[in-house]
């Protein structure tokens, strides 16, 4: 077992070791100025069930950080396993939602179709999370269906059989 200390000699070793953990891939959308926004993102947690809240964590270096940050509103989309196309799409930074409808939330986030779960979100508060920032939301909304999640590890994605 390699041991180091997180530093910037050492940041690829950090990332690496961060990578061993399996976690699920969501995209997050807002409503901008310009129109609709979606970013890729697997730091979503749950927080709390009462009040319900969760949290995520838009890098800083991101174009689209500051509409991200400074949503009042934010919808969490949760994965499926033949969804790797929307992960790839919303990684990207333009055009994120050409030749797509998306419906929205009656606080005006588009939402994509068809996700294994969905959290409609009020921003509850920010924290500085260093080279990313720390966005908590209160879910006012969930919804979820059958299927098994897209999942990302070790820089690849892979995905696991369906729970329920």
């Amino acid at each position: 077992m390699h041991s180091f200390a997180p530093d910037a000699e050492n940041a690829r070793l950090f990332r690496q070791a961060l990578g061993r953990f399996v976690t699920g891939v969501t995209v997050v959308t807002t409503a901008a100025p310009a129109g609709p926004v979606g970013i890729t993102v697997n730091s979503f947690t749950s927080v709390s069930l009462d009040p319900p809240l969760v949290l995520w964590c838009p890098a800083r270096a991101s174009g689209r950080f500051a509409l991200f940050a400074g949503a009042a509103h934010f919808a969490i989309h949760v994965l499926a396993a033949e969804q790797r196309a929307l992960s790839h799409r919303f990684a990207r930074g333009a055009g994120l939602f050409d030749d797509l409808s998306p419906e929205h939330t009656p606080e005006g986030v588009p939402v994509l179709p068809d996700v294994l779960a969905r959290f409609d979100c009020a921003l509850y508060s920010t924290y500085d999370g260093g080279d990313h920032a720390i966005v908590v939301g209160r879910v006012l909304r969930a919804s979820q269906r059958n299927g098994a999640p897209l999942v990302f590890s070790g820089g690849d994605y892979g995905q696991v059989s369906a729970a329920m």
